[in-house]
C-alpha cells in the first residue's frame, strides 16, 4: 500500500481550487485546499506537504511572497512550489518565480494532463526521497541492534573465556604442580616445561578476555578500563600513552555511553598501534556544555586526507564503525592531521546513568 503524498493547492477563488481537486483526483493523493496565504501557512506548519500549487495573484498575500516565506522555514526547503498564473507569464514574471523558490510554471486555462503530470513527479519524487529516508532509519537500526548484539557478544565470550576455559587451564596447573612435587628429575622437567605453557595459556586467556570486554569497564566505569587499556598498550608496543581526565571526579556514564566511548577509543588506538608509527599517543576525555568529548592524538604519520573527509573508498570497518557508533548517540566524528601524526575528535551529549 502507498503512502499518500499531501498536495496543498492554493488560491484565493474557491471555484478554481474545486476545479484542480476534481483534475487531480486520479493520483489518490490527499488534496488539501487553503483560500488565502495565511491559510496555507497554517496547514503547512501542520501537515507534511510535498506539493504547493500556488496561485501568483491573491490579495494581501502574494504567491511570489507566499513562496518565499515557505522556502524561509527548514521544513520546507525543498518542497515542490508549482505556480499557476493566468498573467504573470513573462520571462521576468517567471524569473521571480523561480528565484522566490518555485520549480515549476503552469499557465491558465490549464490543461488537466500537463497539470497531473508535473504534480504525479513532483510527488513521487517526494514519496522515493521519504520511502529512502525510512530505509535509512531502517539500516541505522539494524546496524546499532548489530553493534549491542557484538557488544553483548563480547562480554559473553569474555566471561566464557575466564571462567570456563580459564578456570579448566588453573586446574590443569594445579595437578601438573602437584606431580611435579613427587616425581624424577626427568619428569620434573617435561611437567615444568607444561607447567610454562600453561601459564603462557592463562595469560592468552586473560588478555583475550579482558580485551573482548575488560571487567573494570562494568564494575569500576569508563576511565579505569582506559588506564588498564592505555597501560596494556603501552607494554605490548612501547607507545608511551597518557589520559588527561577533565573534571577529575569524572562521573559514571550510562553504561551503553560508556561500551561505546571505550570502543571508539579502543579503534583509535588500535590504528595508531597498527598503522601510524607513532611514538606517543594522548587521550583526552572532558564533560562540559552538557557533552562528552573525546579526543585521540598521536605523532605518527598521520593520513590521507580521503580518511579525513570520510571518503566511502577510503574507510575500513574500524572507522565506519566507529562514526555508526557515535552516530547513534546523535555525536559527531572528526578526523585530521596534526603534522605530525592524527586527531581525532568525538563530540557526544551527556548522558547520566538512568
Amino acid at each position: 500500500m502507498k503512502k499518500k503524498i499531501n498536495i496543498l493547492m492554493v488560491d484565493d477563488q474557491p471555484a478554481k481550487l474545486v476545479t484542480y481537486e476534481v483534475m487531480l483526483s486520479d493520483l489518490d493523493e490527499n488534496l488539501i485546499k487553503a483560500t488565502s496565504g495565511k491559510e496555507a501557512l497554517e496547514l503547512l506548519l501542520k501537515n507534511d506537504i510535498a506539493v504547493v500549487l500556488l496561485d501568483v495573484s491573491m490579495p494581501e498575500l502574494g504567491g511570489f511572497e507566499l513562496a518565499g516565506m515557505i522556502r524561509q522555514h527548514p521544513r520546507f526547503q525543498r518542497t515542490a512550489i508549482i505556480f499557476i498564473s493566468a498573467v504573470h507569464m513573462t520571462d521576468r514574471d517567471r524569473l521571480a518565480g523561480y528565484e522566490s523558490g518555485g520549480v515549476d510554471y503552469i499557465s491558465v486555462p490549464v490543461i488537466p494532463e500537463l497539470l497531473r503530470a508535473k504534480v504525479r513527479l513532483f510527488a513521487e519524487l517526494h514519496r522515493q526521497t521519504w520511502q529512502l529516508g525510512e530505509l535509512n532509519r531502517e539500516l541505522r537500526l539494524l546496524s546499532s541492534r548489530l553493534l549491542a548484539a557484538q557488544d553483548a557478544e563480547r562480554r559473553h565470550i569474555a566471561r566464557e573465556l575466564h571462567d570456563g576455559l580459564g578456570q579448566e587451564l588453573v586446574s590443569a596447573k594445579m595437578i601438573l604442580e602437584g606431580t611435579l612435587a613427587r616425581d624424577t628429575t626427568q619428569f620434573r622437567e617435561s611437567v615444568s616445561e607444561a607447567i610454562t605453557t600453561v601459564d603462557r595459556a592463562l595469560q592468552q586467556v586473560r588478555s583475550m578476555s579482558h580485551l573482548l570486554h575488560p571487567p573494570l569497564l562494568d564494575e569500576v566505569g569508563l576511565i579505569s578500563a582506559l588506564r588498564w587499556y592505555l597501560e596494556g598498550l603501552t607494554k605490548r608496543s612501547s607507545i608511551a600513552s597518557s589520559l588527561d581526565v577533565q573534571p577529575r571526579d569524572f562521573p559514571r556514564l550510562a553504561s551503553d555511553l560508556e561500551t561505546a566511548a571505550f570502543r571508539v577509543i579502543q579503534e583509535c588506538l588500535t590504528n595508531v598501534f597498527r598503522h601510524s608509527k607513532a611514538r606517543r599517543v594522548w587521550v583526552a576525555l572532558a564533560q562540559r556544555d552538557g557533552q562528552l568529548a573525546i579526543t585521540v592524538r598521536d605523532d605518527g604519520k598521520g593520513v590521507k586526507s580521503e580518511v579525513t573527509e570520510f571518503s566511502p573508498d577510503s574507510l575500513g570497518v574500524g572507522i565506519g564503525g566507529m562514526r555508526q557508533r557515535i552516530k547513534e548517540f546523535g555525536g559527531e566524528v572528526r578526523v585530521k592531521n596534526a603534522n605530525p601524526g592524527t586527531v581525532v575528535e568525538v563530540v557526544v551529549p551527556f548522558r547520566s546513568p538512568s
